[in-house]
């Protein structure tokens, strides 16, 4: 029983920093309409919500460069060290974009402010998702890793309900103008302001046995000579990656905006079926990451995928045709048991098949190149398929698309014997 609760603990310890982490990246797709009239003014909305939109992505392309740099920072230096790092430069990415006046005040010195913060914000989320997934793999008791592992993306989901539920009090207390003036910054003062509790209860995180047996912890150059040996390996997990990404960022950070803009209801739907997909995520992450240690990897990622396939676009037609809350509700809860099921076994295989002398380093790598090159720009991509195409269903081609990549990635990737990918370690190993 001891063991159990000192297990727990851990687990609560490494995931807070992670909850900080989405909580902030969450916050800016909410508030994404207002970030854009503070910062990005046009007189074409829609232009201004895609810059605001392309602010939000941007982050994400300083992802790989930072699971290169603190990945191989924490492969050397340890996980705990390494962790504390990155919350660190989290909050001072969420600070500036929260204390930035808007462009009618410093012009366009305003919107270049806000991009470093988003540039600062993803390099150090760069390697927090990898960093804490691995930690979890690493002290999971024997049989139970995809469970234990799921608590990365758990805690995520969180941070969706909190920043969700945030919005609910802020929409209820403050008026639409209030909002969108300076209500907005509210959610990014309350991150900051729940950093130095976050830090502490980091600061008491125990390395991990597996780190700590090592007896050769590799410099920057052996990383970064294992991983471009292992390239492959790191593509084809990126392309296992961008399923779960695109439609996590999909179901949460781009329900507001689509229910808003595109189902044309009120904010507060948007953000209780925001809270409830939270809901939902959270549910089925641990379940399906258990249900993952029992069947194997491949049976769920092989399933959701090809359900993916066969439902996204069908239900985002019927969704706009007929658009109501509980339309929207019904469609996400779906697509979140899906996002579960997926990433409850994807999160955990991507740790097994990395080799263990990079393993944040190549993990944080391929995840980051997915958020980067397509996860990240969830928002933007579904706001200008809609327009380029004039198809109000448009987001449920990109999911498609995503989930055909996890698939194929899938296939690759277990095929016969996994670590025929690894070139530093033998076939039979």
């Amino acid at each position: 029983m001891a063991a159990n609760t000192g297990k727990g603990k851990a687990i609560f310890r490494v995931v807070s920093g992670n909850f900080l982490e989405m909580f902030d990246f969450m916050v800016y797709g909410y508030y994404a309409t207002a970030i854009a009239k503070t910062f990005f003014p046009s007189d074409d909305g829609f232009a201004s919500l895609m810059l605001s939109l392309a602010t939000f992505g941007a982050g994400f392309l300083m992802r790989p460069l930072g699971a290169i740099v603190l990945g191989a920072y924490i492969d050397k230096h340890g996980r705990r060290q390494g962790l504390i790092v990155t919350l660190m430069m989290m909050a001072a990415g969420t600070l500036l974009i929260a204390l930035v006046p808007g462009y009618a005040t410093l012009g366009v010195l305003a919107p270049v402010l806000v991009l470093i913060g988003r540039l600062l914000q993803g390099f150090s989320a760069g390697v927090e998702l990898g960093g804490v997934s691995v930690y979890l793999a690493e002290i999971a008791t024997p049989g139970n890793k995809g469970f234990y592992v799921s608590w990365q993306s758990a805690s995520q989901q969180v941070a969706v309900i909190f920043a969700g539920l945030l919005g609910v009090l802020l929409n209820h207390f403050l008026s639409p103008a209030d909002m969108g003036q300076w209500g907005w910054r509210v959610p990014f003062l309350v991150g900051c302001a729940i950093v130095p509790a976050i830090f502490m209860i980091r600061r008491s995180l125990e390395e991990t046995p597996e780190f700590q047996a090592r007896t050769h912890r590799p410099a920057f150059r052996e990383v970064m000579r294992s991983i471009g040996q292992n390239f492959g390996l790191v593509i084809a997990g990126m392309a296992m990656v961008v399923m779960t990404t695109v439609s996590f960022y999909l179901i949460t950070a781009y329900t507001p905006t689509f229910g808003k803009n595109v189902l044309h209801l009120s904010d507060l739907d948007a953000l209780v079926v925001t809270v409830l997909v939270g809901v939902s995520n959270f549910i089925w992450l641990p379940v399906m990451g258990s249900v993952s240690d029992r069947v194997g990897r491949k049976p769920l990622l092989v399933g959701t995928t090809v359900l993916a396939i066969l439902t996204a676009y069908p239900l985002l037609s019927w969704l706009v045709t007929a658009p109501s809350f509980s339309h929207l509700l019904m469609v996400e809860l779906w697509l979140s048991f899906l996002y579960g099921s997926y990433n409850g076994a994807m999160v955990v295989a991507l740790a097994e098949i990395m080799p263990k002398e990079v393993r944040t380093t190549g993990f944080s790598l391929a995840y980051s190149l997915a958020t980067a090159t397509f996860g990240g720009f969830t928002p933007a991509a579904c706001t200008w398929l809609i327009h380029a195409l004039n198809n109000d269903a448009a987001p449920g081609i990109w999911l498609t698309g995503a989930a055909v990549m996890g698939l194929l990635a899938t296939l690759v990737l277990f095929r016969g014997n996994r670590h025929q990918w690894r070139a530093s370690e033998p076939a039979n190993a």
